[in-house]
Parts: structure tokens; sequence; C-alpha cells
């Protein structure tokens, strides 16, 4: 057994993610000896500046299982002479019992290969969201004896079935989560609800300096338009749809820029509403951008939009760290009285 601490990610680097990435940089700067675990490779095409300053060795684990059977194939003779392997077998099969799934499989053989490459190194086992990563975290701990613990966010708490949370809680260490909304919910699935601890992400002031300029502009200038700015995904959770609708029903008179940063599948959902709603001319789609054109963004908006919601999944934000950030910038924001939002607003 090593001194390092695994760290479990879905998917790294990402660029929504910006979290996990400035939390591991604190943990490094700390002196922790970290190494990464990822479940697949990243789909986005650019870093934050923040992912070149963090030196933690990554590992991939098989996405699927299919594609790299002969490493899975070795990692479950590795693990067969094991003693937590039959403890952990055990605990899949109940698992794969309540949810038939192919993903229930893959988790599984990703613990396989956690315990069999990366556990030799490791003392202890971090898992960011407690829905997928946790399950192969799980497993793998179970497999090489090592204690874990979870970071849980937003809709890994909120479409994980209550069983599966009661299970997790109960076998890891600790959790910590970044709303009370979050915090309440695990707490209730806890046997010992003192393991749940609710930790703010927060976000790096030296990155997101303040700023002593502030606009003037009232949306009265056609040459100057009021700059309005939305900073996330385009999914559901979002509800930037919302935002289009709202515009299309401000006054003529009324003169606005908005902007909307960040990638996601219905994106070009969100370009044809905006033509439909005859608003495409007063509309920016930037995509995602690295986090300096972000900042800058940012010190350039006057007003900051966000109607989160629930989505027809379960799925919903947490604490959105672009409002923290929009806020760091002395920008208003308007946003919807969702998870951990009024704890900000």
């Amino acid at each position: 057994m090593g001194r390092t601490i695994g760290v479990v990610l879905k998917s790294y680097p990402r660029l929504s993610e910006t979290f996990i990435a400035q939390e591991i940089l604190e943990l490094q700067r700390a002196g922790f000896d970290l190494e990464l675990i990822s479940l697949r490779h990243p789909t986005d095409k650019a870093q934050h500046p923040i992912h070149r300053e963090i030196t933690a060795p990554v590992h991939y684990l098989p996405e699927y299982l299919h594609e790299e059977p002969l490493r899975v194939l070795s990692a479950l003779y590795a693990c067969l002479s094991k003693p937590g392997f039959a403890p952990a077998l055990s605990a899949f099969l109940r698992d794969l019992m309540r949810d038939f799934s192919r993903n229930r499989i893959r988790r599984f053989g990703q613990g396989l290969v956690i315990a069999a490459e990366n556990a030799p190194r490791l003392a202890f086992l971090y898992a960011h969201f407690i829905h997928t990563p946790a399950s192969a975290t799980r497993y793998g701990a179970i497999i090489a004896g090592l204690p874990w613990a979870v970071s849980a966010h937003a809709k890994d708490i909120w479409t994980t079935p209550a069983w599966d949370l009661r299970e997790k809680l109960h076998e890891c260490r600790w959790c910590v989560t970044c709303t009370r909304g979050g915090r309440d919910e695990l707490a209730s699935h806890a046997s010992n609800p003192d393991k749940v601890a609710l930790v703010y992400h927060g976000i790096d002031l030296a990155r997101f300096p303040a700023t002593s300029t502030h606009s003037v502009r009232d949306g009265s200038d056609p040459h100057d338009p009021l700059r309005l700015l939305t900073v996330g995904r385009a999914v559901a959770k979002k509800g930037i749809d919302t935002i289009l609708e709202a515009l299309a029903l401000l006054p003529q008179e009324l003169h606005w820029q908005w902007t909307h940063i960040g990638g996601g599948p219905l994106k070009a959902d969100l370009v044809e509403q905006a033509a439909r709603l005859a608003i495409a001319d007063r509309c920016r789609f930037l995509g995602a951008l690295p986090q300096a054109e972000v900042l800058e963004t940012y010190r350039d908006s006057d007003l900051f939009i966000l109607p989160c919601r629930v989505d027809e999944t379960g799925d919903r934000d947490g604490l959105p760290n672009v409002i923290v950030e929009a806020q760091s910038q002395a920008l208003a924001v308007i946003s919807t009285p969702i998870s951990g939002v009024p704890e900000l607003i």
C-alpha cells in the first residue's frame, strides 16, 4: 500500500468542472500525493490554464470493457486471489439484481482495473460524484481493502437510486457535498448522518480578481446595447430556452445583446429557437471558451442570467460556480430558487 490518494473522476480534464480542478490543485499545493483516475478520456478539445498547473499523473480506465478485453481480464486474474474479491463480487451481484445494465457491469470492470493497476500505489480512494465514479471506486476499494470517500454534487445525488445511496454512504468513510439541500438529502439516506458534510466549492479569487470598473449601460443606446450573459452547458436543467422566451418579450425600444458561453447537446436547438423568435441578430452563441476569455466576458457584461430548473429526469444544478464567478465580478445575477442558488442569492 502506498501513500498516494487516488482521485476517481468521470472525465478529465473537463472545461465545465473547474471546481474539481481547483480542488485538485489546492490538494496538490497542500502537499498531498495524488493520482487521477478517469473513467473515460476527455471530450473537450481545450483546457483551462489550471489544468496545466496540475502535475498529478492521469490514468484512464477502459471506458467500454470490450475495447480493452485483455486489460480487463488481466485485472480480473490479478484480483481473484485478493481477500476483497469475494465481498466485492457479492456486492456487485446484489447491485446487478437491482440495476441490470451494461453501465453496472462496466463499473465493476473498472473497479477491477483500479484494484489491480492503481491500488498498489494508493492509501485512499476519493471519488467525485456519487453515481458512476463512486460505483467503480467502491468496487475497487472493496477488492483492494482501501478506505474511500466521495464528493457528491448535483445530478448524481438526485438521479441515484435510494438503495445505492444508502449502501455507498454506509460504506464510505465520509461524504461531502456543496449545498444544504444536497447535504440534507444525502443525510436522510445515511445510517450515520454525521458522515455527510457541507463544503462549498468557492473560487480562487486570484483567478477572478475583483474589477473596479462598472458599466453605465442602460439599454437606451442602440450603439452600446445592454450586455446580458449566460455561462453554462446547453442542457435542459440550465433553462436557457426560458431565457430566449423572456428576451423575445422585451420592449423593442430596449437595446440589448445576449451572449451564451458553453457547449452542450441543446446548442443547435437554442440557435434555432432564437431564429424562430426573431432575436437571432441579438444573440451570440460562443461555445466553450478558456477561462481567461470567460473572465473577460464577465467584465464586459451588465447582467448575468441563469434560470436553473429541475429537468424531466430529476437532474438539477447544485450551486452553479458560474454564479459565484459572475458575482465576483460585481455582476447582478438573475436566477431561480433551485438547489443551492438561494444559499448564494
